[in-house]
């Protein structure tokens, strides 16, 4: 039996996890327990007390039962990911390294740890520690062999103003009008995640149509951001309540047409074309000269797609780096040939034949 996408499953996220199919789901986002070790109420300076994480479920006897916790979910989360899926999970100091720890004994690869700073963190009331000022997420593929996950990166570059994505992301909690409130007004739930971190998760490590697994399902903002986007969703939340928000939150979701959704495509995805296959198409023919785009270096076309330049000759990246005594060289970019208008790239007459490979 498939897996139903677009709902909220209520029960304890174990039992639930057990029941769902093996490779069934894209990615999985997980915002597990943080086991916070606190000492009783924190106090603000004026004796009022803080609004902190408190509640029964972040509570475990020990270490060692947060350890088996932890190993028994995410174990879980392993076996419904596709084998090119992939897991986000976010913690904080109390809890990041033993989960870090336990995703790698249970066979996930390490792909990034990306930290979140918070704009408008809360102070440090005591004075007797650095203000605690962000949270850390682990990105982690289902296991070292999989080199096809998801990574929508020059998305991820534009969204970042045509500068690579760093692993700093700075971004305010969740505040205002998102901060969902409950009837007498107080936060429905006190670790709400802003919406705009999980836009950014969703939108670079997945695509339209794929299904998100959110194990601690909360208040819904994984829902929210992933039907918004145009993903499916299952979560799970063992909280009446707090499921019972989501489902009103996520029918309020407008999501974004296929249009809205197209996103800046990525040269990995796209079929590879050697440049031997330039020549053969006639694009550039043996004997035609390349150049670098400041004209110092300069090779000739042979036959089969490699490149000479007096005793050197290899392929368009290897005399490339030798040129410049790197240890390496993207030729498409760094290879130019004549045309009325001065220089132009080789990789332009790369697009003009994938243009040409029907879809």
């Amino acid at each position: 039996m498939g897996l139903q996408a677009d709902t909220i499953i209520q029960g304890d996220c174990l039992e639930v996890l057990k029941t769902l199919p093996d490779r069934s789901v894209d990615l999985v986002f997980a915002d597990p327990p943080y086991n916070l070790q606190l000492g009783g109420d924190l106090l603000r300076p004026d004796n009022s007390k803080v609004d902190a994480v408190d509640d029964d479920w972040d509570r475990f006897d020990s270490f060692a039962a947060y350890d088996a916790f932890t190993r028994a979910w995410m174990g879980e989360c392993r076996r419904v990911l596709k084998d090119d899926g992939a897991l986000w999970v976010i913690g904080s100091y109390h809890n990041v390294f033993r989960v870090g720890a336990a995703l790698q004994d249970l066979g996930f690869w390490i792909l990034n740890d990306v930290i979140w700073r918070k704009t408008n963190p809360m102070p440090n009331f005591k004075g007797a520690r650095f203000t605690n000022a962000h949270e850390t997420l682990i990105w982690a593929a289902k296991s070292q062999g999989a080199k096809r996950y998801t990574f929508n990166y020059d998305a991820m570059k534009v969204a970042n103003d045509d500068l690579q994505m760093r692993s700093d992301w700075t971004i305010p909690l969740c505040t205002g009008e998102e901060r969902l409130k409950d009837g007498s007004g107080a936060k429905a739930h006190p670790t709400q995640k802003p919406e705009a971190l999980l836009h950014r998760v969703i939108l670079a490590s997945t695509r339209p149509g794929d299904i998100v697994l959110d194990p601690f399902f909360g208040t819904g903002t994984t829902g929210a951001a992933a039907k918004r986007l145009g993903r499916r969703y299952v979560g799970i939340e063992r909280d009446k309540t707090y499921a019972a928000i989501a489902k009103a939150r996520i029918a309020q979701v407008q999501p974004a047409t296929a249009a809205e959704l197209e996103i800046t495509g990525s040269k990995r995805s796209e079929p590879r074309i050697p440049f031997g296959q330039i020549v053969e198409a006639g694009l550039l023919r043996p004997g035609d000269m390349l150049y670098c785009a400041t004209g110092k270096h300069a090779a000739r076309v042979r036959a089969d797609g490699s490149l000479v330049v007096g005793d050197l000759a290899g392929s368009i990246h290897k005399v490339g780096a030798l040129l410049q005594d790197a240890p390496a060289c993207n030729g498409w970019t760094y290879w130019h040939f004549k045309t009325d208008q001065g220089l132009a790239s080789i990789d332009t007459l790369r697009a003009k034949v994938r243009s040409a490979i029907p879809a």
